[in-house]
C-alpha cells in the first residue's frame, strides 16, 4: 500500500460534499445585512430570506416530503421562485421548475412522469393548473401562491378547501431556528428540469448537487463576477434552474432584482432603479433592451454585463448591444448541462478588430467552462473528429462534472446520450482551429424561440390531427425578434381548401401561444424515395419567405 493511502483518510474534518445550499449558509452568517432580494420595493435581507427558506423547507417536511419527493413548482421571477431552490433541497426533496408557458396537457404528463408530491404555483395560473392537475392518480397538494407586490388577489379556485396559501403555510413556520444540513451525498438529486422531446412527451434530466455547485462556480469565473452584484432576473428561473444563477448570486452575496414580466421598458427601468450590473438571457431580450434604450435616447450610467445563450445572437443586436454600453458574453448549453456550460472566451487580441469582426466572434459558441472537461465536434456515423477548418460540420459532444445525471425513469435515452463516454448533444456546428466551436444546425429539429425549446414534432403532431392535413413538416424559420420561429409546411387531403385562420385556431386550442407557427404554407411536400420529408429543403424555402 502506497504512502499515501496509509492514514490519509477521507473524514468530517477534511471532506464535505458539494453543494449549493452552502451558499446560502455562508452568506447569512457572514453578509447578513446585505439585501438578498429586491422585488419593485420590497426587500429582504440574507438573514430574512434564509429563515424564509427554512420555513418553506420545515413546511414540506410537515406534509411527509422526504428525500428523493418531487416537488413541482411554476412561479414567475418573483422572490417566492428564488425560495424554492433553496427550501425544497434544504428539505432532501427535489425541486421540478415547471415552464410557465405550457399548456396543461404538457403540465399534466410532468407532475405525472415527475410524481410531484407538493405543487407550488402562482395565482395568475390557476386556471391552467386545475385542468393539469385532473386524472392524475396522485395528485400532489396544492399550495397558490398570490403576488401582492404584483396586486394579484386570490382566485376562486384558491379559496377552494383544495388550496393551501403558500404565504399563510410558510408562517406557521418562520420562528422556527435554522437547521443547516447538507445531503449525505453530492450525488444526491437536486432537481429535475423537462426538456422539450422530439418524439413524444418531454424528457426528465436529473441535476445532481455537485453539478449544481460547480456551474454556480463556473458562472463566476467566467464572468469574473465581484462580491455583491446585482442580478436581474430576467432569464426564466424555470430554465435550467436560471442557469444555476439563484445559486450563483446568492455565493457572491449579491442582490437577486426580481422581475415578474421581462418587457424592454420594465427591463430598461429595473436596470436604472436598482442599479443592476448583471443579467442573462436570450437575444431577444437584448434586443428588447438596445430597442427601448436607442428609441428613448436613454442613457446607462452604470456598467452592465449580460450573458446570452439560446439561438446565435444576430450580430446586428450584439452591434447595438455594445453601443449602449452593454458588454455582451456569448455562452452555449443544454437543460443536460445545468445550462451554460461552453463560452466564447474573448482573446485580447479580438479588441484590435473591427466592431464587426468582434460580433462574428462573439457569436460562436466558443469553449468549456473551466467547471466541464471536454468538448469536440465529430463526425456521427463514423464518430471520429471533424477537422477543426470552421466548415466541416458535425455533431457536438461534451463532458465533465456538469452533466446530469441522466433522463429520470428513461434508460434507453440515458444509455444513448452517454454512449462512448460522451454526452450526445444533437446539435450540428463547426470546430474552428482554435478549438472554438460554432453551432450551424440543430438535428433534433428543435425550434428556439425567444429562448424557449420548440419540438417539431409536437407541433406536427397537433397539425396532424386536423382532418385537413395529409402532411406536414415544422421547420425553423430565423425570425428577427424572436431569434427563431416555427413555420409550418402542409400538404392537404383532397376535397380541403386553405385555410390558415382555421388552422391558426385549431393550433392555439392545441399548443402553447410560443409554439404556434407563424406561417403556414401550402404545398407539396419534398420527399424522399421512402417518403420521409425533407425537411432541408422545407428550411431553405423558409428562409425566403417574407
Amino acid at each position: 500500500m502506497s504512502i499515501y493511502e496509509t492514514n490519509l483518510d477521507q473524514n468530517l474534518a477534511n471532506y464535505t460534499v458539494l453543494s449549493p445550499l452552502s451558499f446560502l449558509e455562508r452568506s447569512r452568517k457572514t453578509f447578513p445585512d446585505q439585501i438578498a432580494i429586491e422585488y419593485e420595493d420590497y426587500k429582504l435581507t440574507y438573514k430574512q430570506a434564509a429563515k424564509r427558506c427554512n420555513a418553506l423547507s420545515e413546511l414540506l417536511k410537515s406534509y411527509n416530503v422526504n428525500k428523493n419527493d418531487t416537488v413541482a413548482v411554476m412561479l414567475p421571477n418573483i422572490p417566492e421562485m428564488w425560495e424554492c431552490h433553496y427550501g425544497i433541497p434544504m428539505a432532501g426533496a427535489v425541486l421540478n421548475a415547471i415552464n410557465t408557458r405550457l399548456d396543461y396537457n404538457t403540465i399534466n404528463f410532468i407532475l405525472g412522469h415527475g410524481e410531484a408530491k407538493v405543487f407550488i404555483y402562482d395565482s395568475s395560473y390557476s386556471d391552467i393548473v386545475e385542468k393539469a392537475v385532473q386524472n392524475i392518480e396522485n395528485k400532489p397538494i396544492l399550495l397558490e401562491v398570490v403576488d401582492k407586490v404584483a396586486g394579484l388577489k386570490n382566485s376562486e379556485f384558491a379559496e377552494s378547501e383544495k388550496i393551501l396559501n403558500y404565504e399563510n403555510e410558510l408562517n406557521k413556520f418562520s420562528d422556527l431556528e435554522i437547521i443547516y444540513k447538507l445531503p449525505k451525498n453530492e450525488w444526491d438529486a437536486i432537481a429535475l428540469n423537462y426538456t422539450s422531446g422530439t418524439t413524444g412527451n418531454p424528457k426528465g434530466v436529473v441535476y445532481h448537487h455537485r453539478g449544481a455547485y460547480l456551474n454556480a462556480i463556473g458562472n463566476t469565473l467566467v464572468w469574473e463576477m465581484p462580491m455583491f452584484p446585482k442580478y436581474l432576473w430576467t432569464l426564466p428561473m424555470f430554465h435550467c434552474n436560471g442557469w444555476c444563477f439563484p445559486w450563483t448570486i446568492t455565493e457572491r452575496a449579491g442582490t437577486h432584482v426580481c422581475l415578474r414580466q421581462p418587457a424592454g421598458e420594465l427591463i430598461v427601468n429595473a436596470l436604472i432603479k436598482h442599479k443592476v450590473s448583471h443579467l442573462s438571457g436570450a437575444p431577444i431580450i437584448m434586443q428588447m433592451i438596445a430597442d427601448h434604450l436607442i428609441s428613448n435616447n436613454i442613457d446607462l450610467t452604470q456598467e452592465i454585463k449580460m450573458m446570452t445563450a439560446g439561438a446565435p445572437p444576430p450580430e446586428a443586436v450584439l452591434g447595438k448591444m455594445k453601443s449602449c454600453g452593454i458588454d455582451v458574453i456569448h455562452v452555449y448549453g443544454l437543460t443536460e448541462t445545468y445550462g451554460p456550460s461552453v463560452v466564447c472566451a474573448w482573446k485580447t487580441e479580438w479588441n484590435n478588430l473591427s466592431p464587426d469582426e468582434q460580433a462574428k466572434m462573439k457569436a460562436r459558441q466558443g469553449v468549456p467552462y473551466s467547471v466541464q472537461e471536454d468538448i469536440k465536434i465529430v463526425d456521427p456515423k463514423t464518430l471520429k473528429n471533424v477537422p477543426q477548418d470552421g466548415e466541416t460540420i458535425g455533431e457536438v459532444f461534451t463532458r465533465g462534472n456538469i452533466t446530469m445525471r441522466g433522463y429520470l425513469k428513461n434508460e434507453k435515452a440515458t444509455k444513448e446520450s452517454f454512449e462512448d463516454g460522451w454526452f450526445h448533444t444533437g446539435d450540428l456546428g463547426v470546430w474552428h482551429q482554435d478549438g472554438y466551436i460554432q453551432l450551424k444546425d440543430r438535428s433534433k429539429d428543435i425550434i428556439i424561440s425567444g429562448g424557449e425549446n420548440i419540438s417539431s414534432i409536437e407541433v406536427e403532431d397537433i397539425l396532424y390531427k386536423h382532418p385537413s392535413v395529409a402532411a406536414v413538416g415544422v421547420v425553423a424559420k430565423s425570425d428577427e425578434k424572436w431569434g427563431e420561429t416555427p413555420c409550418a409546411f402542409i400538404e392537404l387531403n383532397s376535397g380541403f381548401e386553405e385555410n390558415k385562420v382555421e388552422l391558426l385556431n385549431h393550433c392555439k386550442e392545441n399548443l402553447a401561444g410560443f409554439k404556434v407557427p407563424k406561417f403556414f404554407i401550402f404545398c407539396e411536400l419534398p420527399k424522399t424515395s421512402t417518403g420521409k420529408i425533407q425537411k432541408f429543403v422545407l428550411r431553405e424555402k423558409a428562409e425566403k419567405l417574407d
